[in-house]
């Protein structure tokens, strides 16, 4: 039965968070909202939708290691397999304000992230600090893109009405919370059956799962040879996963978040970022190859290997 919940739970979050992104980004266009706007807020939001449902419920029912480590675990996993992946099939370029602006912000989140739980606790005021940073960012982000100029071309035309759009966001909304409940408590139910911490599910099981939304996209984008997108989105998600995701959940309950255990994840997920930053820097022709994506898959794989079998 467990197992039954964990894939139902992945499935539902799936395709909820899909049509979450599809019904919010058509009403966002009724209202003539520009695309790079739905896609700072609306697509990053849903795309991330699984990962915030997911450690909200798992923080309220009793299960701060799920919390922690899904985020945690997520981080990681878009970096080294989602965007590992997808340079694979397509090498990605880079844009400069990536390197210059999204990247420097992710891995300040990331060091404040190691800050704030070095007393072993996420704190309503820490999580205020972590959504009044975000709400910074965003600001600046619409600030940039106002300042850099939109033509009428960046607006999208709505796919469904204002009336479907809405039914479809309540019902998507819907589907998030069933299946975040689903999932942890099908792999909590496992860990516990198993003997495996809540922590190494989370890391690996959870945060794979919860990663597929960020997954398709930049693959499929890969595919088609829109790889403008994939390192944006990426690093977009993973500010919002810290600053987002615990930062809400900490200002509605703290998190308990033991720093012994969590240590050594926080600095892979930090390494990760730094190795990230190696590969695509202007100096280093500002894109990432195939072989780069195909080390930060070997990244990944040993993570994985080194939290399970330790």
């Amino acid at each position: 039965m467990a197992y039954l919940q964990l894939l139902i739970g992945f499935f539902v979050l799936l395709y909820s968070g899909k049509f979450l992104v599809k019904g919010a980004s058509s009403l966002a266009a009724s209202y003539k909202i520009s695309k790079l706007v739905i896609g700072v807020t609306v697509v990053s939001l849903g795309t991330s939708a699984p990962e915030l449902l997911v450690s909200l419920q798992a923080a309220v029912s009793g299960h701060p290691d799920i919390a922690i480590g899904n985020v945690i675990g997520s981080n990681i996993a878009n970096i080294a397999l989602v965007l590992g992946l997808s340079a694979l099939v397509f090498p990605i370029p880079v844009k400069k304000s990536s390197i210059i602006i999204d990247w420097p912000i992710m891995l300040i989140a990331s060091i404040l992230f190691l800050v704030f739980i070095q007393n072993s606790e996420l704190q309503f005021f820490e999580g205020l600090i972590f959504i009044s940073c975000l709400i910074l960012f965003v600001l600046f982000t619409l600030y940039q893109s106002k300042k850099e100029g939109i033509d009428s071309s960046n607006f999208e035309k709505p796919e469904f009405t204002k009336m479907m759009a809405l039914g479809l966001i309540l019902i998507s909304s819907l589907g998030l919370v069933l299946g975040s409940k689903w999932l942890v408590s099908g792999a909590s139910e496992i860990a516990r059956f198993f003997g495996v911490s809540e922590r190494i599910i989370s890391l690996s099981i959870i945060a794979v799962g919860t990663s597929v939304p960020e997954l398709v996209t930049s693959v499929t984008a890969a595919f088609k040879k829109e790889t403008d997108i994939s390192i944006g989105n990426i690093i977009g998600s993973n500010i919002f996963n810290i600053l987002g995701i615990l930062g809400l959940t900490s200002m509605i309950k703290s998190i308990p978040a033991n720093f012994s255990i969590y240590k050594i994840d926080v600095f892979w997920m930090i390494g990760i970022a730094i190795l990230l930053f190696a590969f695509i820097m202007p100096v280093n022709s500002g894109k990432l190859k195939r072989w780069e994506g195909g080390v930060l898959v070997l990244v990944y794989i040993t993570y994985v290997y080194l939290i399970i079998s330790t």
